[in-house]
């Protein structure tokens, strides 16, 4: 996952960059079913983004070897790699072992932090739209953590937090993936290929680490020996990531900011819709309105007026 800052549209442009960020939202929306797939073979979801992350970094390097000598020069960008590579690590686990419609929806609390962060890194006045996006974000969070028995009971037990991994790296994922966009505005001015590999190598790099601390502690398995069929798999997937990437850094520059962040929410229509199709997620009541907040606060930031919106 990436961003990249919107240059002046022509209407021409227009419709095939809304097609591309359109597929890029497809690409992520539907990621978790062919994680789940690797992980029914053995190969932990981390261990299949480190491969996947690794392919890329390859094309990456071949194709723009100076990107190479720009990610080592740049230490912001190091701050980049590894906030795409949790990014990445954490929504990848997040949708294998979880409610695939919930860790995409707390994923998207990345609003809330990106006023935060972008208060703190950008220096970015706090505004009202501002304040009512913190809101909206938080009151859905709300909704989407309380346990479904207990909605609106009293004490520490029902205190609307993440209870389990699923849900912590749907939170952490979204936190990481705000810092990732705030990083890419803050280093605008880079050669775009030096951004795309720090974001490709933070991917392998963070999964790599947390993959072999796992596996080490015993709580997941190493990967399978190697296999045509799963390394043929990896090597689709790799390209498909990178096809997504670049997708969406052709419909981003080609489009204003605020229509980007509104094509970009169809990933939550994608996953909701083949999660419920092929069972990897539930659509509830409260799932439904908390949400709807949550996206309500997606919303706003993208219609949020001013040259300093945020």
């Amino acid at each position: 996952m990436s961003a990249a800052l919107p240059s002046v549209a022509t209407p021409r442009a227009s419709l095939l960059a809304i097609g591309a960020l359109t597929f890029n939202a497809l690409v992520w929306g539907t990621a978790w079913w062919p994680l789940r797939q690797f992980e029914a073979i053995g190969l932990h979801p981390l261990w299949t983004t480190l491969i996947v992350y690794l392919l890329a970094v390859a094309v990456i390097v071949v194709a723009r070897p100076q990107a190479v000598g720009q990610v080592l020069r740049t230490p912001t960008l190091w701050v980049l790699m590894l906030a795409a590579g949790t990014t990445n690590a954490a929504f990848n686990w997040g949708v294998v072992i979880g409610d695939v419609v919930r860790v995409v929806l707390l994923f998207y609390l990345m609003p809330l932090w990106a006023v935060l962060l972008a208060r703190w890194l950008l220096h970015e006045p706090l505004t009202r739209h501002a304040g009512m996006r913190v809101v909206l974000a938080l009151v859905g969070a709300a909704i989407v953590l309380w346990p479904q028995d207990t909605l609106g009971a009293a004490g520490w037990e029902h205190l609307p937090i993440p209870r389990s991994l699923p849900d912590w790296l749907g939170v952490i994922g979204g936190f990481s993936f705000a810092l990732n966009n705030v990083m890419l505005r803050r280093e605008a001015h880079r050669p775009e290929e030096g951004r795309a590999l720090a974001m490709f190598v933070g991917g392998g790099l963070v999964s790599g680490v947390l993959a072999t601390l796992l596996a080490w502690s015993g709580q997941a398995p190493w990967p399978p020996a190697p296999a045509w069929g799963w390394v043929a798999g990896a090597g689709v997937l790799a390209l498909i990531y990178l096809a997504g990437n670049l997708a969406l850094q052709y419909g981003a520059a080609r489009l204003p900011a605020n229509v980007t962040a509104v094509v970009m929410l169809t990933e939550v229509l994608f996953a909701s819709v083949s999660a419920w199709l092929l069972g990897g997620g539930t659509l509830s009541a409260t799932l439904l309105l908390g949400g709807g907040l949550i996206l309500a606060a997606a919303l706003l930031s993208a219609f949020e007026p001013g040259p300093g919106a945020h």
